[in-house]
């Protein structure tokens, strides 16, 4: 029986098949969808990005920036493409981000790559037909923490209209007695630098924190905890339990439009 409540594997049973379900899905994405692939936002071999279209040409679509989980230190922006099925559904241009993975780099150089992929969509996603100004973001497990990174308050305006944060952490103190203190070894400066929980946050980025009923007891704790701080400082906050969702099924979902989950997702787009 699993022990550590971190180490998702062991708390999923079909785990394999759902990564499998969701690469396969991605893969039908980029088939189906019209798309601009691994558009540089850096100097880097993982600074690129891929910017899905919807269907209706516009020179004013809503835009989506989507960031992977996998611990730091798994996945990509392709096994995740999926995302943009439902982005593009809700008329908004979808930009799933690439980065680097641990322990081959560290924690800063992951939130720096995805505030410069945010910042290259600022600057340029209107040549594509978007408007920067209608820009939302989610991000799912290390990916809703990365995500956390780009409507803080001491970097305001942040220019995030909303944010979907899916099964996120958001305290890495726990971390460190985690699995993945073999894998990627959390400093401590790491966790005071990048740790939500202590930061401040811009109040005009309504915010929706996520997490799947069946998932294990420190992600409530932890997506409780960081929504009623994000509402003692001002923001506008909703949290959701998604029903018998774990995990792995519940970012799946985020490419299924009529799924509670995509539904949530749509919903944040339209605030933009």
């Amino acid at each position: 029986m699993e022990t550590d409540e971190f180490r998702i594997r062991g708390h999923v049973a079909n785990f394999d098949d759902i990564v499998a379900d969701i690469v396969a899905r991605s893969a039908a994405t980029r088939a189906r969808v019209p798309m601009h692939a691994d558009i540089a936002y850096g100097d880097a071999p993982t600074e690129k990005v891929d910017v899905f279209l919807p269907a209706k040409a516009s020179t004013a679509h809503p835009v989506h920036i989507f960031i992977h989980g996998g611990y730091w230190r798994a996945f990509s922006k392709s096994d995740y493409s999926l995302v943009a099925e439902t982005v593009v559904a809700a008329g908004a241009i979808a930009v799933i981000v690439d980065y680097a993975l641990m322990p081959s780099v560290r924690m800063a150089t992951l939130v720096d790559q995805v505030r410069r992929a945010k910042q290259w969509v600022l600057d340029n996603i209107a040549r594509y037909g978007g408007d920067p100004e209608r820009l939302t973001i989610s991000g799912h497990s290390a990916g809703a923490q990365l995500a956390t990174m780009l409507f803080q308050r001491e970097r305001e305006p942040s220019q995030v209209r909303a944010a979907l944060l899916l099964g996120g952490l958001y305290d890495l103190k726990p971390l460190q007695k985690s699995f993945l203190k073999a894998e990627i070894a959390l400093t401590n400066d790491e966790v005071a630098a990048f740790t939500p929980m202590k930061k401040q946050y811009d109040a005009s980025t309504g915010v929706f924190v996520l997490v799947g009923a069946k998932e294990t007891p420190p992600f409530h704790l932890q997506a409780t905890g960081f929504a009623r701080k994000l509402s003692e400082q001002g923001l506008d906050v909703s949290q959701r339990i998604l029903v018998n969702r774990n995990h792995m099924d519940s970012v799946r979902d985020l490419g299924v439009p009529h799924s509670l989950t995509g539904r949530c997702l749509s919903e944040l787009i339209g605030r933009a």
